[in-house]
């Protein structure tokens, strides 16, 4: 049985022992860096109740659908789970986040400091400001734990 459809079932599975209601779970396949990522979307008619507070409930429920998913599939990938696109609309408020910071670093030429944000967020700006139409700018993490924070900076 293909990966999408383990991940699928085992989610479901929790879904219903864990008595959440549901509409609908998507899993879209993408393949980043040599590595597959397994994204999952749960339509939920109270999505507050999956995601949590700050998002803790998804963040353990994502953890707990790795692990299982592991076992029973013997491979090792990434697994993002969402419901109702709440972390993708994180997502996108954190990259323009980074955007209008960019555009200060580069008036100001001064470093930027963006909040402390999860593991998760900070790699994604990272990457983010990898790409080519940012070479002029560096970033580093800076900080310890739960306040670790991106910074931009310019190279010249």
């Amino acid at each position: 049985m293909e990966i999408e459809k383990v991940i699928q079932e085992i989610l479901e599975q929790l879904l219903i022992k864990l008595e959440a209601p549901y509409e609908k779970v998507t899993v879209d396949k993408e393949t980043a860096l040599d590595s597959d990522i397994y994204k999952l979307n749960i339509e939920a008619e109270d999505p507050s109740m999956l995601i949590g507070f700050h998002g803790e409930t998804i963040h353990a429920l994502q953890h707990l659908l790795k692990i299982i998913a592991w076992k029973k599939t013997n491979s090792e990938f990434n697994i993002v789970l969402d419901v109702d696109n709440y972390k993708k609309r994180q997502e996108d408020n954190v990259l323009n986040l980074a955007k209008r910071k960019v555009d200060m670093a580069r008036k100001t030429r001064k470093t930027q400091i963006l909040p402390p944000m999860s593991g998760y967020f900070r790699r994604l700006v990272h990457l983010y400001l990898a790409n080519p139409e940012f070479e002029d700018l560096k970033t580093e993490s800076i900080g310890d734990g739960d306040h670790r924070q991106v910074t931009i900076v310019n190279k010249n």
